[in-house]
């Protein structure tokens, strides 16, 4: 009998089982429930015809009222939406519930991309030794962000992964308890979260789901491909921004930083204790028990007493190696298994269970600097350091000598700063040098940003610091003058020296989310292809190892889509032996929420490395000269369209006054500001790439996902020259990636939603000309791939998308309806406070339901 498709297991394991599950949802006993259940399904019918009609959201919403509801109060208008805002949240866990739990049906675990299909490929090219080789020094690192994103709360979290179980299991009566829970659990947090509750968040994931699914990959690959003989690599590390990302963030002091990496520790080590308790039960054994029984009462006093002297790292592996050889030499190697795999677990996670990074802006960097010099009258560095030239800036950093004392300073940026570092060696005596060794340094534009803090650091008393200094290219500016600063860097005599004693490896990051509000989407994608390849040149030029870090968001806008297809895609020219990238907000838990697809996903980014390498026969993934040439042609269109249509002197009044974008900042999803700086007016420099993005999304217009493209690809149409994109399409799996994932951004868009606005006096002409080149961008793009449809090659990832759309689309409405009534000019205070919350409960669900939308 044939393997189903994809497409059908989707839709009988999660289509199916969801419209059963949602019928127990509307009949749950609550009178508010019940009714909403009932007046929902009309409502949401009246959307979609209404939309067909050209009607305005008021329009609809009006109208439902006028045929079910006999004349009601604004008051009860409102509590029905309200309800219905409810109601809408509430399916929309119940189907994320459902999606988690058929995993690893509708997605083959053996499948495409994972290790056992990789192996097997290995063995039948008979290049297993190639395997072994890459992935002997290959690594995986997904860094969590606490980037806000993620608009479920930790209760309903739980709730989600709770459902997912029972669901498995078909408990009927445990499902219907959850969802009764689930209908009397609020969705919105009153109060932000500190920085410290985000990273207590986030560690849950570590505790419940990494240790495990990285712990399976590594137990997996060393039984089935190494065959049980040594690695020596750690080949996935996990690294955490929360509690360490200063950028833009106030509330993230070196005391959060201090803290943070505390509950990392104590995270891991209970794991561990965990773990070890589990092994007790088998090794029973004369000689042995006595050995665990001493380990964990010592694992026991570290991690919940909290005496930090009960045992050390090596003395833990030490006694580990001991039992095993004692397991090996007297007992037949019995259960022997079980305590190397604990000893993989601890060489992947230390004492510090995922590397604690600290970020800063560049800025913030010059005028600490520049404090420093003049507090300290010029003791350290000249009074008038501001003033030099970059040459003699230079020179007096590379001279600096002395120890800075956060105390000495009252500016608090610079107490700070000095603190956080000071931080950084703490965490490295307490969990090890992989607590925190990272230092990225947001908005870099020049040598000069580096080397300013490669400084503070040997003057926070640490005469050779073992931390790498990581410059963040974002802006395409930025990406344009990397290479020239990476150079000046590695040709720099106190660089060069700090390099050497980091075994010669230089990490860079390269942000996709700002680089795409910045210059547009292809443009942005193009530079940072074409970025890594001139630092990968420069680097090897001057025999230095180059990493690097990708900032990616979970929308195509903001680097996400299909990540994995995107490393595949890296050539020879593009340094590539490890993947690290941010997994932010709710990236996490769509992608990592579960072991299953944790573990999935791991597996795919770890594939994408090996087919790069060890199965690439660079038919795919090399281009040409005039491949290259015709990339950057479309880029360049598109940039341009992208910049027109960014200093049109609509855009920002249009992103103030009919998105949501004012009310990120009213959401409390996460604990940094909505914008970096505090100014009254809405700058584009100071925006943030999330509500940006989010805001797009909001209104179901997608615009960073795509705009500039179809431009693009029209210009080289009426060049003559639209068979070179064809045919890049079908032979570059980078540039097939690009487009694929574009679709994906278009396929979730719907003007029909906004359309009311093509008539408005002030924003009509700028919708439209958002909704031409929609139009353009689609049309273009199916003559390209010859589809007759978006996303024709990936029907289950289409219909996922089109039952989610059509879920929220009357959450969608209820928010246009209260954005309209804002706009109006209420003078009421009351009803526009009731409408901004309407806005800002609706933004809940319509971020949950599109999963990576922001």
């Amino acid at each position: 009998m044939p393997r189903k498709t994809k497409l059908e297991r989707f839709n009988e394991n999660v289509l199916s089982k969801y419209q059963i599950y949602n019928g127990i949802l509307m009949t749950l006993p609550y009178r508010e429930v019940l009714e909403t259940g009932t007046l929902l399904p009309l409502f949401s019918e009246m959307c979609s015809k209404g939309y067909e009609e050209n009607l305005s959201p008021i329009e609809i919403v009006n109208n439902f009222f006028r045929k079910y509801l006999e004349n009601p109060t604004e008051k009860e208008k409102n509590d029905l939406l309200f309800r219905f805002i409810q109601y809408i949240e509430r399916q929309v866990v119940l189907f994320d519930a459902i999606e988690d739990a058929s995993f690893a049906i509708v997605n083959n675990m053996d499948g495409l991309g994972t290790l056992r299909n990789v192996r097997e490929k290995a063995e039948s090219q008979e290049k297993t030794e190639q395997l072994k080789a890459y992935l002997r020094y290959a690594k995986v690192r997904p860094v969590l962000t606490a980037h806000p994103t993620q608009f479920y709360p930790g209760a309903v979290l739980g709730i989600i992964n709770d459902l997912s179980e029972a669901i498995k299991k078909d408990d009927i009566l445990l499902i219907k308890n959850l969802l009764a829970q689930l209908g009397k659990t609020p969705f919105f947090k009153k109060e932000k979260p500190t920085p410290y509750d985000e990273a207590v968040n986030l560690i849950w994931y570590l505790e419940n789901v990494f240790y495990h699914s990285v712990g399976a990959i590594y137990k997996y690959i060393y039984h089935n491909i190494f065959k049980d003989s040594n690695i020596d690599n750690e080949i996935i590390e996990l690294g955490f921004w929360p509690g360490g990302d200063r950028d833009g963030n106030p509330f993230v002091t070196a005391e959060i930083t201090r803290k943070v990496a505390e509950r990392l520790r104590r995270s891991v080590i209970r794991n561990y204790y965990k773990d070890l308790r589990n092994i007790k039960r088998r090794l029973t054994f004369p000689e042995v028990e006595p050995l665990v029984n001493e380990l964990e009462i010592k694992l026991y006093n570290l991690s919940f007493l909290q005496k930090d002297d009960s045992i050390s790292l090596e003395e833990f592996v030490e006694k580990l190696k001991n039992i095993k050889q004692i397991l090996v030499k007297k007992y037949q190697s019995l259960f022997v298994e079980k305590v190397e795999d604990l000893l993989h677990k601890i060489r992947i996670f230390g004492f510090h269970f995922a590397t604690l990074d600290i970020r800063q802006d560049s800025r913030v960097h010059h005028s600490v600097v520049k404090d420093i010099a003049k507090t300290l009258n010029g003791k350290i560095l000249p009074e008038n350091y501001g003033e030099l030239s970059d040459a003699e800036k230079y020179k007096c950093l590379k001279n600096a000598k002395g120890i800075l004392n956060a105390e000495d300073f009252s500016d608090e940026l610079t107490k700070q700063t000095i603190e956080s570092i000071y931080a950084v060696k703490e965490i490295q005596k307490l969990n090890g040098e992989r607590g925190a060794n990272r230092y990225i340094i947001s908005n870099n534009q020049s040598s000069l940003n580096v080397l300013e803090v490669l400084t503070m650091t040997r003057l926070c008393d640490w005469e050779n610091p073992s931390v790498d200094v990581i410059p963040l290219f974002e802006t395409i500016n930025d990406l344009s003058v990397a290479e020239r600063v990476m150079q000046e860097l590695y040709a720099n005599p106190m660089y060069k020296e700090h390099l050497k004693k980091r075994n010669n490896l230089q990490i860079i990051m390269l942000g996709f989310s700002d680089g795409t509000k910045d210059g547009g989407y292809l443009m942005a994608n193009w530079s940072i292809y074409r970025a890594k390849e001139h630092l990968t040149q420069v680097a090897r030029n001057n025999g230095i190892k180059v990493i690097f870090f990708d900032g990616r968001g979970g929308p195509p806008a903001r680097g996400g889509g299909k990540a994995h297809q995107f490393y595949a895609s890296l050539g020879n020219t593009i340094e590539a032996e490890q993947i690290q990238l941010t997994i932010q907000g709710q990236t996490i838990s769509s992608n990592f929420g579960t072991l299953e697809s944790s573990q999935y996903n791991l597996e795919q980014l770890l594939s994408a490395g090996i087919n790069n390498k060890v199965f690439n026969d660079n038919k795919s993934t090399v281009l040409t000269e005039e491949d290259k040439k015709v990339i950057s042609e479309l880029a360049q269109i598109s940039y341009e369209s992208y910049t027109d249509f960014k200093n049109h002197p609509m855009f920002i009044p249009y992103l103030e006054r009919v998105s949501t974008l004012k009310y990120y900042a009213k959401t409390n999803i996460g604990s940094r500001p909505s914008k970096r700086s505090q100014s009254e007016g809405l700058n584009f420099s100071d925006l943030r790439a999330i509500p940006f993005v989010g805001s797009w999304s909001q209104l179901k217009q997608n615009v960073p996902g795509f705009y500039g493209l179809g431009t693009a690809l029209k210009h080289l149409e009426e060049k003559g020259n639209f068979d070179k994109a064809i045919y890049l399409y079908k032979n570059s799996l980078f540039f097939r990636t690009l487009l694929e994932n574009s679709m994906m951004s278009l396929t979730k868009s719907n003007f029909k939603l906004t359309e009311y606005m093509r008539d408005d006096a002030e924003f009509g002409a700028f919708w439209t000309l958002i909704y031409e080149e929609f139009e353009l961008t689609k049309k273009m793009l199916l003559k390209l791939t010859g589809y007759s449809e978006l996303m024709e090659n990936h029907q289950s990832g289409k219909a996922s998308i089109e039952i989610r759309e059509k879920m929220v689309l009357p959450l969608l409405t209820i928010q246009q309806y209260a954005l309209q009534k804002i706009k109006n000019e209420i003078t009421d205070a009351e009803l526009i406070s009731i409408y901004e919350k309407m806005v800002m409960r609706s933004m809940f669900g319509n971020i949950n339901a599109s999963r990576n939308s922001a």
